[in-house]
């Protein structure tokens, strides 16, 4: 079966496909569906997993990040869970956030005893590491979940998103905002982990560009790049500058 895996923001012009007003809008819409419910699976394979897509669950996992453990993680080898989640809700989160900020988006896990159960076996905040979905229909076939409880180190692909398009004196000019980077990778406790992050371009003229060091954060995240002087965008002119005509002696 033809797949794809998908981790946070693909490419700018996926986010730029969203309405303007489709973050917030999502944020409000997922209040009803903030706490995922799932259920453990005992089996794994893949008729076993094909048999649970048939009756509208989607295999999934959930563990500790092997990053930055805490001795207490390791210790706790009950951590990781081999799960099912209704297919009608996940669909609904990823829906209501977009699937650019899905990875990057932490939820509450209520894992109950079995379907139907009010028998609570774990609870706890997840953040999206993997998304599986065929490639041809775009139906998500497998979930790949982190634990992301307050102190949990976690390493997170958050996507960038421009604000102060139209207050920009180079896009006034007719110049083009060119997006050089659609993620930033961050490492850093989960509670400080940001679903998107907002670069502003509202004093930016032809040339101008931010770099990655001057993008603003929470100051408990640390950018994980080899090279924070490169840029993540920058306005370009829409047409050849001229070079000034040399003087004759």
């Amino acid at each position: 079966m033809a797949a794809i895996w998908w981790r946070g923001l693909r490419s700018a012009a996926e986010a730029a496909n969203l309405p303007p007003s489709s973050f917030s809008r999502s944020i409000r819409c997922l209040h009803q569906y903030e706490t995922i419910q799932a259920i453990p699976r005992e089996a794994t394979g893949r008729r076993v997993s094909a048999r649970d897509r048939t009756i509208g669950r989607i295999p999934a996992v959930v563990f500790t990040q092997s990053l930055l453990q805490t001795n207490a993680a390791k210790r706790d080898g009950s951590r990781k869970q081999l799960l099912t989640a209704d297919r009608k809700q996940i669909k609904s989160i990823v829906d209501s956030v977009g699937l650019p900020f899905f990875c990057s988006t932490t939820f509450k896990l209520q894992i109950r005893a079995g379907q139907g159960s009010s028998s609570l076996v774990e609870s706890g905040r997840v953040l999206p590491l993997k998304i599986h979905r065929d490639e041809e229909s775009g139906k998500i076939l497998n979930l790949v979940f982190v634990w992301a409880n307050d102190g949990e180190m976690l390493k997170v692909d958050v996507p960038l998103v421009f604000k102060g398009l139209d207050d920009s004196p180079g896009l006034k000019k007719g110049g083009n905002l060119r997006s050089m980077r659609s993620t930033l990778k961050l490492l850093g406790p989960a509670e400080h982990i940001p679903s998107k992050i907002e670069v502003d371009v509202s004093k930016l003229d032809i040339a101008d560009k931010v770099l990655m060091q001057e993008v603003e954060f929470h100051p408990s995240l640390k950018l994980l790049s080899k090279n924070e002087t490169l840029p993540v965008c920058k306005i370009v002119s829409t047409s050849p500058v001229k070079e000034p005509e040399a003087v004759q002696a």
